[in-house]
């Protein structure tokens, strides 16, 4: 077998197995959100996913491991949500994009949310060990760019945890009680212009009651 031949075999066998997790990933997403650890069985996700059992337990040894990656995933790309911090000195340029982010992927991934917040809810039994060092890490960097912000005149004197939990907590609102919003919005989901005005809503409330336009 030619080098070539080889690397295309290789390269077909990652996109398959690439395809494979991404298809057992979001029906795991699905499946926990609704029944929560406990209640999920790989069988349900396998069925959902439509490949055999014996896949998801190749692709995933267990179910806890199963359950970790997609948490893990789930505030990954929130912690991303807040890449602008790294490199803007404008607050309200940053904040703005943060929370904007944040409602996104509220809206795009529902269900990751309402598992993350049932592990919370639950104690973080099986997230402890991430949040407090790859998530705390990361909040802790955030605090340092907004105590630089205030020091600076930049924004109002806050205290800085406050303000990310108050932004994690209306953000993920969206995503955690979407039905009670939908209830609330005589039982039908936002519109994309009532979601768009909602997101401009979120920001302005929090900008404003730190001090920014």
């Amino acid at each position: 077998m030619t080098a070539r031949k080889s690397g295309q075999n290789g390269a077909h066998k990652a996109a398959i197995r690439q395809e494979n997790e991404a298809q057992i990933l979001a029906a795991a997403e699905l499946v926990f959100a609704d029944y929560g650890f406990k209640g999920a069985t790989t069988a349900r996700i396998a069925e959902i996913a439509k490949v055999p059992k014996a896949n998801v337990h190749y692709y995933f040894s267990t179910k806890e491991a199963l359950y970790r990656r997609i948490m893990e995933d789930v505030c990954d790309h929130w912690l991303q949500a807040a890449s602008t911090f790294d490199n803007s000195t404008n607050p309200a340029e940053t904040l703005r994009g943060y929370i904007e982010a944040k409602m996104d992927l509220s809206r795009a991934r529902p269900h990751g949310s309402r598992i993350w917040a049932h592990e919370i809810i639950r104690g973080a039994k099986f997230s402890s060990d991430y949040i407090s060092t790859t998530v705390k890490s990361w909040l802790d960097s955030r605090v340092v760019v907004i105590n630089r912000w205030i020091a600076e005149g930049k924004m109002d004197k806050v205290e800085p945890y406050s303000l990310m939990y108050m932004i994690f907590a209306t953000t993920q609102h969206y995503a955690d009680f979407s039905r009670q919003i939908e209830i609330f919005n005589n039982n039908n989901p936002l519109s994309d212009e009532q979601f768009t005005d909602a997101k401009e809503n979120v920001v302005r409330i929090i900008l404003k009651g730190v001090g920014l336009a």
